[in-house]
């Protein structure tokens, strides 16, 4: 390519990209005042359910060349609508989405909290409607919220750009792996299917490499699978464990750390973070095993099946339950 023209192409994608935006943000403005003005009129008794149905015949017979205004349709534009009128501050988000990526939060989530959250997430990780639809289905939302809490001390301390990056469990369903597998396995697994697990993670990890090679005195150690995130600016080291949690576990990984961070991090770079991924845990034993380390590491669980979402809503409950008993 001649790269005279360079700034030319990108010009044209900027603007291109900012085009399909205002369509959007339009179409969704669109929606929800069609979906203020039903909702309205119902409320004032002016219009019944019925007319609904009306509307969207009058509509298919007077411009049949407009699409998406079936009943079923134009009932989501009042449900869009009541959904979100009493949660200014959500307007905006919901600007920033496509429609069908709104109908899958408003329909799905059963809270405010996690109707945000998702909004949020779709922007920044541009999710598509497939991918949107399995972090649903994943329960992100709990997962992620569960997570905060349990980040260690040392690695909410050492950068407070945190919230929301790591989880308390991963979950790798579209590995399909055998019960039981081996850590090769596992590893092979997560990079056969690289996007998938970039999903998981989040669009922010960049993959660096597999087995990364760090040598110390004579001897060549290896860190699984080794990350970098653009957000934090810092290397992020997985070690895998296709076995229960042991404290003795943290020891290699904060070692791993330890020379990422002389040998390897630039000045530039927030230290190094470590997420040991294991197959189960107890999680006294984890909270005991973190106290006293001196390095920004994380315990996670790694699932092979979608997580039981009523279970994971308990979880959340006790959670906050437990908040409010110490206030």
């Amino acid at each position: 390519m001649n790269n005279r023209f360079t700034d030319i192409i990108q010009l044209i994608k900027s603007s291109r990209i900012k085009a399909i935006k205002a369509v959007n943000s339009e179409l969704i403005n669109l929606y929800w005042n069609i979906g203020e003005y039903i909702s309205n009129k119902i409320e004032k008794s002016e219009w019944g359910d019925s007319v609904v149905t009306e509307l969207a015949i009058f509509i298919q017979n007077s411009e049949p060349e407009i699409k998406g205004f079936s009943d079923k349709n134009i009932w989501r534009m009042k449900q869009f609508y009541e959904t979100y009128k009493d949660h200014p501050k959500l307007a905006p988000l919901v600007r920033e989405i496509s429609w069908t990526n709104n109908l899958l939060i408003f329909s799905r989530c059963k809270t405010i909290e996690e109707k945000e959250f998702y909004l949020k997430q779709t922007e920044l990780e541009k999710y598509s409607k497939r991918e949107l639809d399995r972090q649903i289905s994943a329960s992100l939302f709990e997962r992620t919220v569960i997570g905060n809490t349990k980040l260690a001390p040392l690695v909410r301390e050492s950068n407070h750009n945190l919230i929301n990056t790591f989880k308390d469990s991963y979950v790798f369903e579209f590995l399909n792996l055998p019960e039981p597998h081996s850590e090769s396995d596992l590893q092979r697994g997560l990079l056969r299917q690289m996007k998938n697990f970039i999903l998981e993670l989040g669009k922010d990890f960049l993959f660096v490499a597999e087995e990364y090679k760090i040598q110390v005195g004579n001897s060549d150690f290896y860190v699984d699978i080794l990350f970098y995130h653009r957000g934090l600016q810092c290397l992020i080291a997985f070690e895998l464990k296709a076995d229960k949690f042991k404290p003795e576990h943290l020891g290699q990984l904060n070692f791993y750390l330890e020379a990422l961070d002389r040998d390897v991090k630039k000045p530039n770079e927030n230290p190094s973070i470590g997420v040991l991924l294991c197959k189960d845990k107890d999680s006294e034993i984890v909270e005991y095993a973190l106290s006293r380390s001196l390095s920004p590491t994380m315990v996670s669980e790694y699932k092979t099946k979608l997580p039981d979402k009523k279970i994971l809503q308990q979880k959340l409950h006790e959670l906050f339950d437990n908040d409010t008993g110490e206030k």
